[in-house]
């Protein structure tokens, strides 16, 4: 892969809810536009919501869809479009106890879209130099490497999220791309809290540009 990135153009925001990556992708990203989907009506709603009352509004459209109908809802996939970057915070639990709410457990839960079914369809979906990244809870690690790789996805960086440094990891990013490559993926960790529970001077830094 080479090390200069294009300007990111189309990304695709997988189970957006309130829409909060995608207003953080309008903000890194200035060039790009993005399209934020989610099942539950009523996230879409606040996710326009929020992105109606933004500086970002122009960058960004939200949309009611299950992302394996997503070409369908939406015909600008179905003329060529595809996406530089994908991104998706998943439902978390797959054997857990499920929530009674109905909407609480589509929004935590694999029923509606199973890992396999993510991938699949970001594959679907992603440019040739594309890049797909996810927020995991820690345990699914394996089984999500297990599948990207089987779907022709290389794995190019992994941060692994700690509450405290002494505490086992919480959520794992992993970040995947098309191009073969003879490098290991890159390897690191972020630290949210200091010592006295306060945040970390890292989580500090990489957040700074998000704090009002």
């Amino acid at each position: 892969m080479s090390n200069e990135q294009s300007p990111l153009t189309n990304i695709l925001d997988i189970g957006t809810g309130s829409g909060l990556i995608a207003l953080m992708l309008a903000q890194r990203c200035p060039s790009a536009h993005i399209d934020a989907i989610d099942i539950d009506a009523e996230a879409v709603a606040q996710a326009k919501e929020n992105f109606a009352d933004s500086v970002f509004r122009l960058q960004l459209s939200a949309f009611q869809s299950r992302l394996q109908d997503w070409q369908i809802v939406n015909d600008k996939c179905s003329d060529g479009k595809s996406y530089d970057l994908i991104v998706s915070n998943p439902p978390y639990f797959q054997n857990s106890l499920k929530n009674p709410d109905p909407g609480r457990k589509t929004a935590r839960h694999t029923d509606s879209l199973s890992f396999e079914e993510l991938i699949a369809h970001s594959v679907r979906l992603l440019a040739e130099n594309g890049v797909f990244a996810l927020i995991l809870p820690a345990e699914a690690e394996e089984e999500i490497r297990t599948i990207a790789s089987a779907a022709g996805l290389q794995l190019v960086r992994v941060t692994r999220v700690y509450s405290k440094e002494s505490k086992p990891a919480r959520r794992v990013l992993l970040s995947f791309c098309r191009q073969p490559s003879v490098f290991s993926p890159i390897e690191d960790k972020l630290i949210l809290e200091d010592d006295k529970g306060g945040r970390s001077t890292q989580y500090q830094e990489l957040a700074k540009e998000f704090y009002l």
